[in-house]
Order: C-alpha cells, then structure tokens, then sequence
C-alpha cells in the first residue's frame, strides 16, 4: 500500500483529500502545516507528498526546494496544489515538483495524476535496479 503524505493548513481540504485517498487505496497521513513536515517524512516514510503551496506562513514553494535539496528527502516526489495560482504559472516555474494540480480540482484528476507519478517512479527504480 502506497503512503501519502497530505500537507494543506485547509482542514476540510485536509480531511476530503485523506478520504478520498483511503478509499483510493493509500495509506494516507495528514498535516495541517508545514512546522512538522520534516518529522512527519521521517516517522511516515511517504511515497508522495501532496503539498499546498499556501500553509499560512510557511511557503510550500519554499518547503518543496528544501525537501528536493536534502539526499534523505530528495527523491519523493511532490505534488503542489494551490489555489491561487495556474498550471501555466507551473511552465516556467519550477520548485522541484514533480506536478501540479490547481484548486478546486475533481478528485478523480488527483487520483490520475497521483497514480502517474506513483507509476513514473516505480518504472524509474525498476529500470536501476
């Protein structure tokens, strides 16, 4: 079973993606802001991280460089939700994610996006192996 990661300061955004996840199959852990995402990696162990950019004073930009710059963090992959900005804005920037998914979005595009990540990175670690 995958591990999930969800980090949004929203708590019903929080408590729908955590349901939607656990019906999808995920064994998911929620956090409600970015102080604790570093401790939460290191007890959850996550496959994915599902990010909002927005964690009232904490930047999830800014949390996603940190995470993809430290060699224990770097190789999860990211999911940056938000919805103050657009996938366009996501062409020319980039904060190290490995996708971004705009809010309000329809749970079964998370699901789709989250499924082809979780793929990409298998189909990577089986061609290394």
């Amino acid at each position: 079973m995958k591990r999930i990661l969800v980090v949004d300061d929203d708590i019903e955004v929080l408590e729908t993606i955590q349901l939607i996840l656990e019906i999808g199959g995920f064994k998911v852990s929620a956090l409600n802001n970015g102080e604790e995402v570093f401790d939460r990696i290191e007890s959850f162990k996550p496959d994915l991280i599902l990010l909002d950019i927005s964690l009232g004073h904490i930047d999830g930009r800014v949390l996603c460089e940190q995470l993809k710059s430290i060699d224990a963090t770097s190789k999860i992959p990211i999911l940056l939700i938000s919805g103050l900005y657009d996938p366009k804005d996501f062409t020319t920037l980039n904060y190290g994610q490995d996708d971004f998914l705009s809010k309000p979005f329809q749970m079964d595009v998370l699901l789709k996006k989250i499924s082809k990540i979780l793929s990409l990175e298998e189909d990577t670690s089986f061609h290394l192996n």
